[in-house]
């Protein structure tokens, strides 16, 4: 790798007005395109201390071997002149939202003589009527079959059309009522002329119109006893209203819009568009991209707008609205210039209220279901797992694949119900049933080292009592944890619930071990199993903010490229174990903080309990009531009410507050 010292550029060479900066590798091609208002500040970034940049764009500054730049007048030059560079040379640490295809459309050709309807991609034609933009093909093919019950206009290509011409026969569309045959004089050229046009009326918003019609035509035909006509009239209601409902107005008839929202981790992105024409949503579209540059959203919404809307032939699909989630940075620029491809102005700008802001949420929860779907496709397949485990072995130098991994993650607020969990992943899939979670309390909750050191002990403590001595009774109590989990939330304790079986399972060692955070955590966990003899079991950490892998006694982290099979599976297994602590010490504090001296009283059950907070509202004033009060709550006897009044009496005279000690909660109001 180069050293970015060796091609770095004097202060006072890079001139200091907006421009376009190009990285080149030793091999002269160019690997990142960037931008900048100000070209000496920016370019002095990337050199001023490579150390502290973040990974992706480390391992950029090191593999180029050149830079060089363009001064341009104004931004929105540069904005062009990078979004043409980006094109021409495909730089592998930009960003690209890939998509081969271009929008489809239907497509009337009303410049011909016999007009016809059809899905046409690519640039717009002269005196051709489009509507849309639609996605995917397949729907507008769908509704296309559909109008053609109502309205039979030609879709065949001009050979079909002059071989049916010569032979006289129509094509099977003509002999099943979806095409009016003028090819062979079943209609003249003005009334197929007119009804092509009424397809157009009817696809650019005014369908109630021919519906209000067919149904008069279907109630005269009811009331002259033409039951065949009026039957083929509902059928022909029936398929305008399914492609009505298809296009439902979700917005005012006059807005014409792109929707945009995203979904990111630290790996990954996903975008989504919803195109509304005429108040519709008439198609939508997604891409999933990798994140090889470090970039907050606001530069992923600026990318995705350069990319959806700088191909030559994008132009005509340009709307008046962009909504995005984040304006980008540029945004001015940005709007001039869609508004110099579109020949008109165009507007980006942030929807806040109204039924534009809730269809953005709706285009958010599609690009959140995009990327979770992703995922798991990803996650779930045995070639993709099979890489991720090879990786792993390599970079960290292990023996063998680690197909048993465990990982770890502390979870506490402000050190009060300090808890831990434990996820297994075998063979690169999560295993449940497998899930521990722990009850940390004393010393070793003071600080997430000390808690990491006492879980990780008591964890592989059971794995050497069962080495050292595999006769012995497999019903013995053993030191387990404090819980187990099966993955969902439910909780119960360990020595009474785990069968021989399961202990033997639990004692079975992992071939990696994982904590989720740095250098302390990662130093923790190693010393918890070198002082328990255990030199066989590999440690690493994972630390979120710049998803680097810690290994013990290294100064210097793995950086695992961003694309890498294995750094997708360490963050899968570590956002795992992360929720479950998160789930596990969610329902530990909620007990806690409704707990009361109501749970001290033998046979009071819950549904007792619940009567008589609702009855007398707060604890505070069950404490001042009578017996005679306490048994008018139901399910309250005489000796209950009795040993409730002397049990509430007792802790009134020690003065006990009904506070929750862990979080300072006040319980009596």
């Amino acid at each position: 790798m180069a050293d970015p010292a060796t091609y770095r550029p004097k202060t006072g060479e890079i001139p200091t007005a907006p421009g376009v900066y190009r990285f080149r590798d030793e091999h002269g091609r160019v690997i990142y395109v960037g931008k900048a208002k100000n070209l000496r500040s920016r370019l002095n970034s990337y050199f001023a201390n490579p150390r502290g940049l973040l990974p992706k764009t480390r391992a950029m500054v090191h593999t180029a071997a050149g830079v060089e730049w363009t001064v341009v007048g104004t931004e929105l030059e540069a904005l062009q002149l990078e979004y043409t560079w980006i094109k021409e040379f495909n730089p592998r640490f930009n960003i690209m939202f890939r998509d081969d295809k271009s929008y489809p459309y239907l497509a009337v050709t009303m410049g011909e003589k016999y007009p016809r309807a059809q899905v046409m991609r690519g640039d717009r034609r002269k005196d051709t009527r489009y509507f849309g933009p639609f996605y995917p093909a397949k729907a507008i093919r769908e509704t296309l079959d559909t109008l053609l019950r109502v309205f039979p206009v030609r879709t065949c290509s001009s050979g079909v059309f002059k071989r049916a011409e010569r032979t006289g026969r129509p094509c099977l569309l003509g002999y099943i009522d979806k095409c009016s045959a003028p090819c062979v004089g079943r209609i003249s050229p003005e009334d197929h002329r007119e009804l092509a046009a009424e397809l157009c009326d009817f696809m650019a918003g005014e369908g109630k119109r021919f519906i209000s019609s067919l149904e008069k035509e279907m109630q005269a035909a009811v009331a002259e006893l033409d039951y065949e006509t009026a039957a083929r009239l509902r059928d022909d209601i029936s398929a305008l209203r399914k492609v009505f409902e298809r296009n439902n107005v979700v917005l005012s008839e006059d807005t014409d819009a792109d929707i945009f929202a995203l979904e990111e981790d630290e790996l990954e992105a996903s975008a989504q568009v919803f195109h509304v024409r005429g108040g519709r949503i008439r198609g939508q579209r997604g891409w999933v991209v990798e994140k090889v540059e470090d970039n907050d959203t606001s530069d992923l919404v600026e990318h995705l707008i350069q990319q959806v809307y700088g191909e030559a032939n994008s132009t005509d699909r340009i709307p008046r609205q962009v909504l995005v989630p984040v304006l980008p940075p540029d945004a001015e620029e940005l709007a001039e210039w869609l508004g110099g491809l579109r020949g008109a102005k165009v507007d980006i700008r942030v929807p806040m209220r109204g039924d534009k802001k809730a269809l953005m949420e709706t285009v958010a929860r599609n690009a959140a279901d995009a990327l979770r779907l992703h995922k798991s496709r990803r996650a779930g397949d045995i070639t993709t797992r099979s890489a991720a485990l090879q990786e792993l072995q390599e970079a960290l130098d292990l023996p063998s694949p680690p197909l048993r991994i465990e990982c770890y993650d502390i979870s506490h607020v402000q050190g009060t119900n300090v808890v831990a969990s434990m996820v297994v992943a075998e063979d690169g899939l999560p295993k449940k049933s497998d899930y521990r979670k722990f009850s940390i309390t004393g010393d070793a909750a003071r600080d997430d080292t000390s808690s990491m050191y006492n879980v990780i002990s008591r964890r592989f403590r059971n794995y050497l009592a069962e080495n050292a001595d595999p006769a012995a009774d497999p019903d013995a109590p053993v030191d387990l944890p404090d819980e187990r989990g099966d993955g969902d939330g439910d909780v119960q304790p360990l020595t009474d619930t785990l069968t021989p079986a399961a202990k033997a399972r639990f004692a079975y060692p992992p071939n990696l071990v994982v904590v989720d955070g740095g250098q302390p955590q990662v130093a923790a966990a190693s010393k918890a199993l070198a002082d328990l003899g255990i030199t066989d079991v590999q440690v690493v950490g994972l630390a979120k903010r710049l998803e680097e892998v810690w290994v013990p006694d290294s100064d210097f982290p793995v950086i695992l490229p961003r694309a890498s099979e294995a750094l997708f599976l360490l963050q899968r297994v570590r956002d795992e174990a992360h929720r479950f602590a998160i789930t596990f010490h969610r329902q530990k504090r909620g007990k806690s903080m409704t707990a009361s001296l109501l749970d001290e009283v033998p046979g009071l059950g819950p549904s007792k309990r619940q009567a008589l907070l609702k009855h007398f509202g707060s604890v505070k004033k069950l404490r001042a009531a009578t017996e005679d009060e306490l048994l008018e709550v139901p399910g309250i006897g005489p000796a209950m009410a009795a040993n409730l009044r002397s049990r509430l009496a007792d802790k009134e005279t020690a003065g006990v507050p009904a506070v929750n000690m862990a979080t300072g909660e006040i319980l009596e109001t």
